[in-house]
């Protein structure tokens, strides 16, 4: 494994877990940082540790570092952005780990802890034969909050391999996360829509949250469940994404309208606790609401976008190869991350030797 990856925008002592890790399996620490979190603040703390680490600022990057995804100025016209900067922290990281030539990487949430480090190793290890291997989650399960209300109702729910804790290698380096939930689903799609091989090893340990504690989270998830829970559900069907047309879209919003209105009747039946209650109805209510301005047309539009994105992404990754570096000169992460335009040397990065 050649590094781990962890986007955070909580304070430094969030990732003091992936320090440890990173120390124990003597991979390299990439820690990209925005909001509550600093470069200076994690480097600080890593002093504690014999451990290799980039940490970087992501607010503010220059213009160019990243390609303008033709899935986030669709989203950004519609009202649709979520305004998250967690797809833009993991294609930062895929970014370096082409252009250093790692083979192998793990992403890691600043709220996922591994109890056994080896599982890491075990993960990154299946990327050979599978485009993403996922920690099975304990703890919290990994899903929508509507998905979530539908297990707390009594609902047969199921969880899917995630980016908060996923190990990737050659078959996916050139794929990349759109800016909207699910983003990870998207990321283990190939260019024909179809879900690429993945498996799971091992266990996570995902800090439990409250998933209902404000509506705006169920809304800002919508678009992205509906596009990947549309998906899947042809794939599950035998189909592929070339029968995501106007007309299943059509279809599927409707069905998936329906279904948040049978949950809502589910938690109206079998929550007892009158403020929980209260919570999930408003979450469910504002998922349907949103579900009810998807356009089919939309759907469709963000998928071609999305296709186009995937061609775009791996233009750059090879643009950014630094092939023009001088014979002779080390191609090490430090320099990577400088020649990129991430940070200055003096400045945000910092590699503990």
């Amino acid at each position: 494994m050649d590094a781990i990856i962890v986007p955070t925008s909580r304070s430094a002592v969030a990732v003091r877990h992936a320090l440890d890790l990173a120390a124990e399996l003597r991979c390299m620490l990439v820690v990209l940082c925005s909001k509550w979190s600093s470069a200076d603040a994690v480097s600080a703390l890593a002093t504690e540790y014999d451990v290799d680490l980039i940490a970087v600022d992501v607010d503010g990057i220059d213009e160019g570092v990243l390609p303008r995804f033709e899935t986030s100025q669709l989203l950004g016209h519609t009202g649709f952005d979520t305004h998250a900067d967690t797809s833009l922290k993991r294609n930062l990281g895929l970014l370096i780990a082409n252009a250093v030539g790692w083979q192998r990487v793990v992403f890691l949430d600043d709220d996922i802890e591994i109890p056994a480090p080896r599982d890491l190793r075990l993960a990154a290890g299946l990327t050979d034969a599978y485009a993403g291997v996922g920690l099975s989650l304990v703890g919290y399960p990994d899903n929508s909050v509507v998905c979530h209300a539908y297990r707390e109702a009594g609902g047969d729910q199921d969880t899917f391999v995630g980016g908060g804790a996923l190990a990737v290698g050659a078959l996916s380096m050139t794929s990349f996360f759109p800016a909207i939930y699910n983003e990870d689903w998207f990321y283990l799609m190939g260019g024909d829509g179809a879900l690429q091989p993945t498996s799971s090893v091992g266990t996570a340990v995902q800090r439990p949250y409250d998933p209902f504690a404000d509506e705006r989270r169920a809304r800002r998830e919508e678009l992205g469940d509906c596009l990947a829970e549309g998906l899947f559900w042809l794939f599950d069907n035998g189909r592929s994404a070339e029968d995501a047309d106007a007309r299943f879209w059509q279809q599927f919003l409707r069905r998936r309208a329906d279904f948040i209105t049978d949950i809502v009747g589910m938690v109206q039946r079998t929550c007892d606790d009158p403020d929980r209650r209260i919570r999930m109805l408003a979450s469910l209510r504002a998922a349907r609401a949103r579900c009810l301005t998807i356009e089919p047309a939309l759907c469709v539009r963000y998928l071609d976008a999305w296709h186009a994105d995937r061609i775009t992404w791996r233009n750059h990754l090879k643009a950014n190869q630094f092939a023009d570096l001088a014979p002779g000169d080390e191609l090490d992460a430090e320099k990577v991350v400088v020649s990129l335009g991430l940070a200055h040397s003096t400045d945000v990065v910092r590699v503990l030797q």
